[in-house]
């Protein structure tokens, strides 16, 4: 934990009520987000119990397993997952966009917008990666077939819970881990798991502090579990009499409509408290202005989709089970290199996220005090021009001389640390200025910072980083599925 969120944290407990964490939103927001909210039989590998699901609060729908052990309703009830998730997919399909590529001499296209699947929490997003992994390889013939959309509605399902694992993608968010990447509450990080607590802390009832509502939110009878686990005394009370008086219905058409009804009473009422906690985690995350690089965070995953779109009208199969050394290796560096951009990008857009690392010393604002925007430098083959600027700060700067830092102001310019003179309560800091300024040898208007503004300096750097070099699977060696020898 940060020093700036244990910070909110403590300050949150004696407030009573959530502090922000953050200035913008970092995730984007659909206008029009398909809200899934997933139950499963306790005591079950991955037995799905029902679900809730639409794309507006007034259009739930309700999905119910009434005998979760039995493996044709369970797959019935993913074909009917499918009636909704499938159509919804398809309308994101209809228009393209044209995007230059190659520095402008060809274009690609891709779908103008992408769907977004909203979870309450991070179970949620691990339901529907099982999910998607145990009917993504079923067949519609052969023994034990399914209905067609079993198998494609579960290669989308691992679509989303792959783009999920992806840092910065907003294509399957958990709205607990949404929510607390923007506020903080006087509650454990485990607390803030279960989405009825965490959203007391941002708007408690009338009379209520923020950990009077989390409390009260922590009763079942109040408040059930946000999925996809069910709460106990539920199961035993009311859940399991339910589900026996539909076993023991039998062959009778009006008994086992009357229970399957009170199936779907019960269950509906364990669910709809949720379904109006999503859309309120909606609603607060709408208030949030999105930072300026959500966007281009967005284009990722609209060419994701429609490339996975492509993918399946070509007829391509389903994804493999586990991935090979090589795609695992490669898979594992854009991961990487997905994170390390996320959080760069996340500290330029948010001043309070940016703090944190000028706490750590990665990070310090200064006012520029001198500037020498015509400084030429004509020490090497040709003159380059190399402004020099003097930024004063009362910050301290753990950055060597020599170090090479970026403004979030000024992205592709780099600013080179010349000298470094402490002071009393403060340090002179001489930078040297180079890109982002054109190719000659005058510096255009506003290319170079001037005196009086007041600017942040860090070694976080926005650029583009490299993908690494690995080899092809047949260059590896037998132990990590190469040939063998």
């Amino acid at each position: 934990m940060s020093t700036m969120r244990a910070l909110a944290k403590a300050q949150a407990l004696a407030a009573g009520v959530a502090q922000p964490v953050a200035t913008v939103r970092h995730v984007h927001l659909s206008a029009r987000p398909l809200v899934l909210v997933p139950l499963a039989m306790a005591g079950e590998a991955h037995a799905p119990l029902a679900a809730l699901v639409g794309a507006t609060p007034g259009e739930a729908k309700l999905l119910i397993v009434p005998q979760p052990r039995n493996r044709d309703q369970r797959f019935r009830f993913v074909a009917e997952l499918a009636e909704v998730v499938l159509p919804y997919l398809d309308s994101f399909r209809g228009v393209s966009e044209a995007v230059p590529v190659d520095r402008g001499r060809d274009v690609r296209y891709r779908y103008v917008d992408a769907p977004q699947l909203l979870v309450p929490n991070p179970a949620g997003v691990t339901f529907l990666r099982l999910l998607g992994r145990s009917t993504r390889f079923r067949r519609p013939d052969g023994d034990y077939p399914v209905h067609p959309s079993v198998p494609l509605l579960g290669q989308w399902l691992t679509f989303f819970a792959e783009r999920a694992e992806q840092p910065g993608s907003s294509a399957l968010l958990a709205m607990t881990e949404a929510v607390t990447l923007h506020w903080a509450t006087g509650q454990s990080a485990v607390e803030d798991l279960h989405l009825p607590a965490l959203l007391g802390w941002l708007d408690p009832p009338p009379g209520l502090t923020g950990a009077q509502a989390a409390a009260r939110a922590e009763d079942p009878t109040v408040c059930p579990p946000a999925g996809p686990a069910t709460d106990p005394d539920f199961d035993n009370r009311v859940l399991a009499p339910a589900m026996a008086r539909y076993a023991d219905a039998g062959d009778d058409a009006g008994a086992r409509a009357t229970a399957y009804a009170e199936l779907e009473r019960v269950l509906r009422d364990q669910l709809a408290p949720t379904w109006e906690l999503m859309w309120r985690g909606v609603g607060l995350l709408a208030g949030l202005p999105a930072g300026a690089r959500v966007a281009g965070r967005w284009d990722g995953d609209k060419d994701a989709f429609t490339g996975y779109a492509e993918h399946v009208d070509a007829g391509g199969g389903p994804q493999p089970r586990r991935d090979g050394a090589v795609a695992a290796a490669r898979r594992l560096h854009r991961l990487e290199r997905a994170l390390t951009s996320y959080a760069v990008q996340r500290a330029y857009d948010d001043p309070l996220v940016m703090a944190e690392h000028r706490l750590a010393g990665e990070a310090f604002v200064g006012e520029v005090t001198l500037a020498d925007p015509r400084r030429v430098d004509d020490t090497g083959k040709r003159p380059v021009l190399r402004p020099r600027i003097q930024v004063v700060t009362t910050e301290p700067v753990a950055v060597p001389v020599g170090a090479t830092l970026w403004s979030p102001a000024r992205p592709t310019q780099k600013a080179k640390l010349v000298f470094l003179t402490p002071g009393d309560g403060k340090t002179e800091v001489v930078l040297e200025l180079s890109g982002g300024m054109g190719r000659g040898l005058t510096a255009p208007p506003g290319s170079v910072p001037e005196v009086g503004e007041r600017l942040c300096w860090t070694t976080l750097s926005d650029a583009y980083l490299p993908a690494g070099a690995f080899p092809e699977p047949d260059q590896t060696p037998w132990t990590h599925g190469g040939p063998e020898v």
